[in-house]
């Protein structure tokens, strides 16, 4: 719509223009026109001056005849000069003086019609100095389809871009704050748990053999621990900041699924759980970086055994449908609160109960499963109810775009 010449600001200036010069001009001939009522009501009016000549008689007209004969003949140059006619110089005054009067009136009028003009300026001017201050939510209000609407427009959407980049960095700082703290928490803990055991075990605390093995298991543990929390983070780092390329290639996603629960049969075994794998499809393809699914699902399914000890069972699910696979991993552990749900895919985030136990991971498996499944296309979402806790992945089909 403005691209509009009739709703232009040039076409306006021009309209503006015309009205004025021609307000201009019926207001001089309204002036003029009244000057010559007054002046005439004044000195009598021309009809008036008729009605009071007295009556000519025949002797009179012969002697303005007389008169008449005595002016020199029609081809004559020189004519006499009525007493009290205007002049030259009066003319000449008298235009100049309507000139200047209908230039001022001009003026007058366009600027009386264009004042919207200056009033959408200021707006505009004091939206930008609301911006400038800080007032991101300042919005100039836009009446019109012009030019200077365009860039009240622009300028909104500005003010609007501005606000949104201070608020993301402000959230990256605080996240950045955030990060650093779960870190040096998290890498502390075991830290010092090997430190310990370390020290006792160097020590010349007289400690049975026996007993030192057990606190070099410890010890291992600890470490281990350590070494897969710092390579998830570098994981997540890079996941992140969009350094992994996938490598994709066909993959069957049932057999893929098939050994990647088998994998973990002794995980159910040592943790007294059962597993149950359904599929309404013998077979079904996708495209996809098998390494970097493989840990997805694998985070997911250690997941689904730490929080599922107390339900004494694990299920994947696989349905195809039409342009997508739907897998679910099921466990039927303790409730995870709504609040939860909501947050669970964020880095270090752990149930509250778990954050300071060896089941509570690193937190950031499922972080780095939601962005293994979105680089693939896919989406990931949980759901927790008396039916179970159900992490959902929809994957696109072989073939298909994902949405």
């Amino acid at each position: 719509m403005r691209n509009n010449i009739f709703k232009s600001f040039r076409f306006e200036i021009v309209l503006y223009s015309l009205l004025s010069l021609i307000y201009a001009l019926l207001t001089e001939a309204v002036i003029v026109f009244g000057i010559y009522i007054i002046y005439h009501v004044v000195n009598g009016s021309p009809e008036k001056a008729f009605e009071q000549t007295p009556h000519v008689s025949s002797n009179t007209i012969a002697q303005n005849n007389n008169l008449y004969n005595k002016f020199p003949e029609s081809g004559s140059s020189r004519l006499p000069s009525l007493e009290g006619g205007p002049t030259k110089g009066m003319i000449v005054m008298a235009a100049t003086i309507a000139l200047l009067i209908g230039i001022l009136l001009f003026m007058v009028y366009f600027l009386l019609l264009s004042r919207k003009f200056a009033i959408y300026i200021e707006r505009i001017a004091g939206g930008i100095t609301a911006i400038s201050s800080g007032n991101f939510d300042n919005r100039i209000t836009i009446n019109n389809d012009d030019e200077f609407a365009l860039i009240a427009d622009k300028i909104n959407k500005m003010g609007g871009d501005i606000r949104r980049i201070i608020e993301n960095e402000r959230k990256s700082e605080s996240t950045k704050n955030q990060l650093i703290t779960s870190v040096a928490h998290d890498l502390r803990t075991p830290l010092t748990s090997i430190i310990g055991y370390l020290d006792l075990v160097q020590g010349e605390n007289k400690i049975p053999t026996d007993v030192k093995r057990h606190y070099v298991e410890i010890a291992y543990t600890k470490s281990k621990r350590l070494e897969k929390l710092i390579e998830d983070l570098f994981a997540y780092t890079k996941f992140s900041s969009g350094e992994v390329a996938l490598e994709c290639n066909e993959i069957d996603m049932v057999k893929f699924m098939e050994q990647l629960a088998e994998e973990f049969y002794p995980s159910f075994q040592e943790n007294g759980l059962q597993y149950e794998f359904t599929t309404n499809t013998p077979s079904v393809l996708i495209n996809g970086d098998g390494n970097l699914l493989a840990r997805a699902f694998a985070n997911l399914i250690d997941n689904a055994i730490k929080y599922g000890r107390d339900g004494k069972s694990v299920q994947i699910d696989i349905l195809a449908e039409l342009t997508t696979i739907d897998i679910s991993v099921v466990n039927y552990g303790k409730l995870i609160p709504e609040k939860d749900l909501e947050a669970i895919f964020e880095r270090f985030y752990r149930l509250e109960e778990s954050r300071s136990s060896e089941t509570g991971g690193t937190g950031l498996g499922l972080a780095i499963a939601k962005n293994i499944i979105e680089m693939h296309g896919g989406s990931i979402n949980a759901r927790s109810d008396h039916n179970g806790t159900v992490f959902s992945v929809t994957l696109p089909k072989q073939g298909e775009v994902p949405v």
